[in-house]
């Protein structure tokens, strides 16, 4: 993979994690709010919409942590 190709890739997938993770604090917020409000129950139901995006963005960083080591050697 050439530099340049390397870059917008990184970009991207940074990019990608960004948005997930702001997705993950929205949904972790709801959550914490049902917790507040007394209703445990409906916020583990809500934290559990977590575990997808939470596998997303450990994808989009070990991708990229594969093309960063590569792309150094």
């Amino acid at each position: 993979m050439d530099a340049h190709t390397r870059e917008i890739t990184l970009k991207a997938y940074l990019k990608e994690m960004r948005e997930r993770l702001e997705q993950a604090t929205s949904i972790a917020r709801a959550a914490e709010a049902c917790a507040e409000s007394g209703n445990a129950e409906k916020a583990i139901e809500i934290a559990l919409d977590l575990e997808q995006l939470i596998y997303e963005v450990n994808t989009f960083l070990n991708a990229a942590s594969v093309i960063n080591r590569v792309g150094k050697t």
